[in-house]
């Protein structure tokens, strides 16, 4: 809406957390979703990965339909669907039904990477011809089984032939903002955990994009962690789950999603704390006021569409509040047409 804040989405990585089981996690998300649509949270997406020891959400498609059925109206779908896991038709099949089953609600965010480490991608396709770099075919082709039927066409997805599946590319880097401009698609970047490329993939997809029957214009969807607490202690004291969870991973550690651990920061190496300010550039962490002063920052500068937030907090309990004090947040924010947004083709 013309002079409102932009739209704000939710991420959720499904963290098993120490303590707990995949069983709590699912329980979780149906119970954040919930909160998250009472709140006016746009959209709320999953994401695929394997072998994952911290993260839930390996049957995306099953979770998606999970969620879905416990809200009723916030979109649910992917943040997202690794492509070169899975043939085409797969997925389509696989979204054509969420999309039969819930109509006008299911967004289908699709991304190159393997979301794992090679030898569970091969145990994924077996001698499946899965390649990143026929991602753009791929993307194309699922495009087709999920568009309008067209005369000649030998293989169909029933259901997904004809459904209402809103297509997002996924990307960290310029290659995404390049195949999104060109097949016309909205574009969202994963600067929760990759934002070196973030303004110059922004330009490149809004110099470069090419308008389709399924937009018009460029839009854009950025990623970012955030954590909202009472206080800046408590929200950072929150936030130290996702900074040992990063490094483990990093480290080739991966685990359950760690419990807080007070004062975490002062003992960090150079190295780590290097690392972490690099890759969570993106992340706003702090009380309402400390949040809401980068958040308008970092709206301006990126003239974002949409904000997707993912907030990794062990505490279920404070990652409940966390949304529902970003809502309030969001209510506060200075309206668009008053933010000076990016113009297209410039960083």
């Amino acid at each position: 809406m013309p002079g409102s804040p932009p739209p704000f989405s939710v991420l959720d990585l499904a963290p098993i957390c120490e303590g707990g089981d995949a069983a709590q996690t699912f329980r979780n998300s149906v119970d954040l979703a919930r909160h998250v649509e009472r709140l006016g949270y746009a959209r709320y997406w999953l994401a695929e990965h394997h072998n994952m020891p911290g993260i839930a959400s390996s049957a995306t498609s099953l979770v998606i339909g999970h969620v879905a059925a416990a809200t009723s109206r916030i979109r649910v779908g992917s943040g997202g669907i690794m492509l070169p896991n899975h043939a085409p038709l797969v997925i389509a099949e696989q979204f054509g039904t969420l999309a039969t089953l819930f109509p006008g609600r299911i967004d289908l965010g699709l991304g190159r990477a393997p979301g794992t480490d090679p030898r569970t991608a091969h145990a994924l396709r077996r001698t499946l011809s899965g390649d990143v770099d026929g991602f753009p075919e791929d993307v194309i082709e699922l495009m087709g089984y999920l568009g309008p039927p067209r005369a000649g066409r030998r293989v169909h997805a029933i259901p997904g032939e004809g459904t209402d599946v809103e297509f997002w590319i996924l990307g960290s880097s310029l290659f995404g903002a390049s195949l999104a401009a060109a097949l016309g698609l909205p574009f969202a970047f994963a600067s929760h955990f990759a934002p070196a490329q973030l303004m110059e993939a922004l330009a490149l997809y809004r110099s470069k994009f090419q308008p389709s029957e399924r937009l018009a214009a460029p839009r854009v969807m950025v990623g970012s962690t955030l954590v909202v607490a009472p206080t800046d202690d408590e929200a950072r004291f929150h936030f130290s789950s996702l900074q040992q969870a990063f490094l483990n991973l990093r480290s080739n550690r991966p685990g359950r999603l760690p419990r807080p651990r007070a004062g975490f920061d002062a003992g960090l190496a150079d190295i780590e704390r290097a690392l972490l300010d690099e890759a969570l550039s993106c992340a706003f962490v702090g009380s309402p006021e400390t949040v809401r002063r980068g958040l308008e920052g970092f709206l301006a500068r990126t003239g974002a569409d949409e904000l997707i937030v993912s907030a990794q907090v062990h505490d279920h309990v404070a990652r409940l509040r966390s949304y529902a004090l970003l809502a309030e947040v969001r209510d506060q924010l200075a309206p668009r047409s008053s933010r000076s947004a990016i113009p297209s083709g410039t960083a």
